[in-house]
């Protein structure tokens, strides 16, 4: 028997007072029946509608806005991880540094009429590849490039398109605002900021490309990377090349300013050059680094380690004679002077009148083995490592016999790079002490921890002695700018062309060294295929050509460098063989 439903006065069954609040909250009092019905199906249909436009909204979200923001994230990323330090020169300032660019993308899935977006862009930026352009919008991705690095006023043009899709992000962009200048030593990046050559590259090889994919080399956490190079120096060294290569016609130029103490590189150039802001420059294969990938007969500059390695071994010396009377004939070749003095000659005098048949008669005077122990321990017979990753190894004789030894004495049969050739000779006159080139800072404590000895101070001061009596009466006198007590030795040597010999096509190089007395620093300069013009009256050897322009180097960067001038200095006898132990 069911229980009655408890009724009111009126007969009327009571309702619970809990659905009376109910009701009367959702439907109000006194609602019918059809009322309440359509209430509720109204009630369902928003609830209904309300979750599928919420399921309907997210997956619009995912589907035009994932890919773009996993692209963006992961390109800004890359932007990050592409940061690079600043290189500034040894006084501070900028070589190399990153300013920010835009760089326009696409996102083909959210573009909806792709051929008129490609019409638009490629009208808008000229150099954009429209084959390139379409076959990059065709793909299925979410990200895409389309043109890095562009410019302010190409982002604001196609900005104003409002394309769907089309985009951009802000990257780094390596600069280098001096261009030109030091372009050989700083080397270039390639469009993703990556080191490729100089110490760019370098730095990548040190660790920077680790840091990148761990994503730690941000700008704030990279301290500037300071050079040895001294902005001012290289200025001058290279204006005045350029002078040089222009006067004489020559095929190229270049030079070094070395600090014979430490080993650093205060400035190198070699010309022809390029502007790493235009990295299609840096391809031209007459645009190499002369002075580290180039390696060349060196000529009688040579003629300097000969004449130490037989005054170190103290089995002559400066007095010592050799017979220069007439040619000297070896098997079938004849060994000759270019200005034959028709006599004996002393040491010294091969080295004034670069005599070839004093240097070869020194050369055998040592034997084979002793020379080429000799050059070996000078570093000149194997490849020279520097910061600059572009290096060339030296070409030397598989079969080294007397006629080697003859040739190699005046610099002729065996090639070495440039730089290579300036830390032997800086070894000669800073006391004996071989110290390997740098192109970063270096203190004259943490060069003398690596330096390693190879002769005898009293053999340095010979040579320093040398050097200044050649720029006082020999071939360097063209050179000797007052106050500054300058020495150096001359270099012609024939190219070889086809085999021979070319006596119209030369390399002409002057090593200097400034101040003889206590030098601090060295300088090299280079011509390749200077041409004879009226002032040289004709003639195309180093003294009429290389000499006077490192005359003109000196004079302008020794000020910068702090070398003081003195006047009225004793001449070399006096002021260095004096000072040394022995005055032989």
């Amino acid at each position: 028997m069911s229980t009655p439903t408890p009724a009111n006065q009126t007969g009327k069954p009571t309702e619970p007072w809990g659905q009376r609040l109910i009701r009367s909250l959702l439907y109000g009092r006194n609602v019918d029946r059809a009322a309440k019905a359509r209430a509720r199906v109204g009630l369902a249909m928003l609830a209904f509608t309300s979750v599928y436009v919420l399921i309907g909204g997210r997956l619009v979200m995912f589907a035009i806005g994932a890919d773009a923001h996993s692209a963006r994230r992961a390109a800004a990323q890359e932007v990050v991880a592409t940061a690079r330090p600043d290189i500034v020169d040894r006084n501070g300032a900028i070589l190399a540094t990153d300013v920010k660019a835009s760089s326009l993308f696409g996102e083909p899935r959210r573009i909806i009429d792709k051929d008129e977006a490609i019409e638009l862009l490629t009208a808008t930026v000229p150099d954009l590849d429209e084959v390139e352009v379409r076959e990059r919008l065709s793909t299925r991705k979410g990200f895409v490039w389309l043109k890095r690095e562009i410019t302010p006023k190409q982002q604001q043009d196609i900005h104003k398109l409002g394309i769907p899709g089309i985009g951009f992000l802000r990257e780094n962009k390596r600069v280098y605002p001096t261009g030109n200048e030091v372009a050989h030593i700083i080397g270039l990046v390639n469009i993703d900021n990556q080191g490729i050559a100089g110490m760019e590259k370098w730095l990548d090889n040190q660790g920077l490309a680790d840091l990148h994919r761990a994503g730690f080399a941000t700008d704030r956490l990279q301290k500037p990377i300071e050079l040895s190079v001294d902005l001012r120096v290289e200025h001058a060294l290279r204006d005045e090349l350029l002078k040089a290569k222009e006067k004489f016609h020559a095929k190229a130029a270049s030079g070094i300013v070395s600090n014979v103490k430490t080993g650093e590189i205060v400035a190198m150039v070699s010309l022809p050059d390029f502007d790493p802001n235009n990295p299609k420059e840096a391809h031209d294969p007459d645009r190499i680094n002369r002075l580290t990938t180039g390696v060349y007969e060196m000529g009688s500059t040579f003629k300097a380690f000969t004449l130490a390695m037989a005054l170190d071994s103290g089995k002559i010396n400066l007095n010592s004679s050799w017979d220069a009377r007439g040619n000297l004939h070896y098997g079938k070749f004849t060994i000759h002077d270019s200005h034959s003095l028709g006599r004996f000659i002393n040491t010294k005098e091969v080295f004034t009148y670069s005599s070839n048949i004093g240097a070869a008669r020194i050369a055998l005077s040592q034997g084979v083995e002793a020379h080429k122990a000799f050059l070996a321990k000078m570093g000149q017979l194997t490849r020279l490592r520097t910061e600059l990753p572009e290096s060339a190894a030296p070409l030397v004789p598989r079969r080294w016999g007397e006629l080697n030894t003859v040739t190699i004495a005046f610099g002729q049969g065996m090639s070495v790079a440039p730089l290579q050739a300036v830390m032997g000779i800086n070894s000669l006159v800073n006391g004996g002490y071989l110290i390997p080139p740098t192109f970063m800072k270096r203190t004259e404590a943490e060069a003398a921890a690596m330096a390693k000895r190879v002769i005898k101070t009293e053999t340095s001061d010979k040579m320093r002695f040398l050097m200044r009596l050649n720029a006082e009466i020999g071939t360097a006198k063209s050179a000797d700018v007052k106050g500054y007590y300058v020495g150096g030795k001359t270099g012609t040597s024939e190219k070889v062309i086809n085999g021979r010999y070319a006596k119209k096509r030369v390399l002409n190089s002057f090593t200097a060294i400034m101040p003889c007395d206590d030098p601090k620093y060295q300088i090299l300069i280079m011509l390749d295929e200077p041409q004879a013009i009226p002032e040289t009256k004709g003639f195309i050897t180093s003294g009429w050509n290389a000499v006077p322009t490192g005359g003109k180097v000196i004079e302008r960067i020794a000020p910068l460098l702090g070398v003081e001038p003195r006047f009225d200095l004793p001449p070399s006898e006096r002021l260095i063989l004096a000072a040394s132990r022995t005055t032989q």
